[in-house]
């Protein structure tokens, strides 16, 4: 069963459709995503999206800051930069402390 994906920046849709996987840039470290994952929220980072498709191939972009939502093998991430490079500069909000998070 597929992941139906939607990456969204604030100036565009960037990628909508199917994958059979995501690797996504989490505050934390790198996440990984497959059909039947359990509900979750998280912040990102910046670093590389990697969506493998269904029938083979994949696609990647750079993104910066942002949520992560997985739902019901549906996966939607707003975030503030995706491009097919990295950021000249990364959003501050990218940029997460695990002593932030914790206090």
């Amino acid at each position: 069963m597929a992941l139906d994906v939607r990456v969204v920046s604030p100036d565009r849709v960037v990628f909508e459709g199917e994958a059979s996987s995501i690797v996504a840039p989490a505050w934390d470290g790198r996440l990984g995503i497959l059909s039947g994952h359990a509900p979750l929220v998280t912040l990102l980072g910046a670093g590389e999206l990697n969506l493998d498709r269904p029938g083979g191939g994949s696609d990647s972009f750079h993104v910066a800051a942002g949520v992560l939502k997985v739902e019901r093998d549906v996966v939607t991430v707003l975030t503030e930069y995706a491009a097919d490079l990295p950021p000249e500069e990364i959003p501050a909000a990218a940029i997460v402390f695990a002593e932030d998070v914790v206090e």
